[in-house]
């Protein structure tokens, strides 16, 4: 029995990058040798199990025969007498096929540390195209690792699999598991244009691929694309640090120029009732989470507004204020400002502007936080006034508090 750690730790390490988790490959073992070393079973599919102590991952060599469309139809074949070579061969990408050995040597049968050295990725071989998820992990490598390029031989295979259909066979939650890992990455938008480089966007996001070839107006926005627009709110909400739910909110604020008609372009009116609607649609195929669907909504529908805060009276504040329900969803109110800021910055020569409304905004939801509600509903019947009027005295304090605070 020989135990290698294998693909992405060796990987992060010769690019001296973190290491946090490690795989580790046996050879020449059995499930039973396994479990009599005293190695807890887990896998599914395949013999995996976890080291008594570490609880780190150790899976059998194995080789996978494609038997059936999609990615889940492989036969997997597990023995002592498969090699490391052969078990190596069945990975996505040459920079994901490596071991180290017990005392360090990097075991590299398929030119990996190469490509390490020249910031490609590259597909071992024609197995890749048997498995669609691997067009997706590329592209989620190409956001992580930001100044590699996709080799042209692994890009034009990626094309024939989705003009194949293969990516039709994607369930949307592992559409989404690799999507929502790749959106944390440093450069979302790269994985995006992979994706849309190969055809596999407009198959599995076609209401955001139809953002590409759609002009806005130069003076805003003078990256005038909206799909390109949008690859920079992305990135912008990455540099920001934002959270998931940002990130994706920030892909979905402008979907509904996608189907404004020609004849109206490059001016998008009502695009936000467009965009609302779209993202529903998207959210609900991707079985994207609630936090992350309701945000993108929300942000769908009310960026243009939030946009123009500075501009806003005190009563059109509170119904902007209202409508995003600040008062009890706080932090999704503060989610949704931030993906505007993100919406604001991600414009050509905007990267580093202020964005006012965000402050105006949070300022104006503290001073309407500091009205003590229950004195003016008790004020209210005590003059004797009931039912909807108690609200419209509310309305009338909080109007006159932002009023006062000349927020």
């Amino acid at each position: 029995m020989k135990c290698y750690v294998v693909g992405g730790a060796v990987r992060d390490a010769l690019l001296g990058r973190a290491v946090h988790d490690r795989d580790w490959v046996v050879v020449g073992s059995s499930p039973q040798a396994m479990l009599d070393a005293g190695f807890v079973a887990v896998g599914k599919d395949f013999p995996v199990f976890l080291h008594p102590q570490t609880h780190e991952e150790y899976a059998l060599a194995r080789t996978e025969r494609k038997t059936a469309p999609g990615y889940h139809g492989f036969a997997v074949h597990a023995a002592p007498d498969v090699t490391l070579e052969q078990d190596l061969q069945r990975r996505d990408l040459t920079i994901n096929a490596m071991a180290q050995d017990a005392d360090g040597q990097v075991i590299d049968p398929y030119g990996g540390q190469a490509d390490l050295q020249q910031r490609v990725l590259r597909h071992i071989g024609p197995a890749f195209a048997e498995d669609p998820v691997r067009i997706l992990r590329l592209a989620r490598f190409a956001a992580r690792l930001t100044d590699f390029s996709v080799a042209p031989e692994t890009l034009h295979l990626m094309q024939q699999m989705v003009a194949s259909g293969e990516v039709d066979a994607l369930v949307p939650e592992r559409v989404w598991q690799e999507l929502s890992r790749g959106l944390m990455e440093a450069r979302p938008s790269r994985m995006l244009q992979v994706l849309r480089d190969c055809g596999a966007l407009a198959r599995l996001w076609p209401e955001l691929d139809a953002l590409w070839g759609v002009p806005q107006p130069p003076l805003h926005h003078p990256e005038v694309d909206c799909g390109v627009h949008t690859l920079m709110v992305v990135d912008m909400a990455a540099r920001l640090d934002a959270p998931l739910p940002v990130r994706f909110a920030a892909l979905c604020h402008d979907l509904g120029k996608g189907s404004t008609p020609p004849a109206e372009w490059p001016r998008h009116i009502a695009h936000e009732a467009r965009s609302e609607r779209l993202t529903r649609q998207a959210a609900q195929r991707l079985k994207v989470p609630t936090d992350c669907g309701e945000l993108a909504v929300m942000v769908a529908r009310e960026h243009t507004n939030i946009h123009r805060a500075t501009e806003l009276s005190a009563a059109a504040l509170l119904r902007l204020i209202e409508r995003c329900d600040a008062f009890r969803r706080r932090e999704r109110f503060e989610q949704a400002l931030l993906a505007c800021e993100a919406d604001a910055r991600g414009r050509l020569g905007f990267d580093d502007a202020a964005y006012p409304s965000r402050p105006r905004l949070l300022k104006a939801l503290a001073v309407l936080d500091a009205v003590d509600t229950a004195a003016v509903a008790a004020d209210a019947l005590a003059r004797g006034v009931r039912g909807p009027g108690v609200g419209q005295a509310l309305q009338r304090a909080r109007e006159a508090a932002l009023s006062a605070a000349n927020v």
